[in-house]
């Protein structure tokens, strides 16, 4: 299982680990939220959690791109 889950943690996007960073609270007990909240909805928070995924994705991407020694 923990194989399981370090796969996951290290491939994933990594949204409900920084959002637990964020605001303070466990990353499993996010994660079951987005579990739970999926099933009662029919599968709405999986778009939040993409469209989280993507701003994410797109900040690191300008923040490395704003470092570079070639920006100016």
């Amino acid at each position: 299982m923990k194989r399981l889950q370090h796969f996951f943690e290290k491939y994933a996007f990594g949204v409900c680990t920084r959002l637990g960073d964020k605001l303070g609270l466990a990353t499993s007990s996010i994660r079951l939220f987005f579990i739970y909240a999926s099933f009662l909805t029919f599968g709405s928070p999986i778009i939040i959690y993409l469209g989280m995924a993507f701003i994410m994705n797109l900040r690191k991407h300008l923040r490395r791109r704003n470092n570079s020694v070639w920006y100016y």
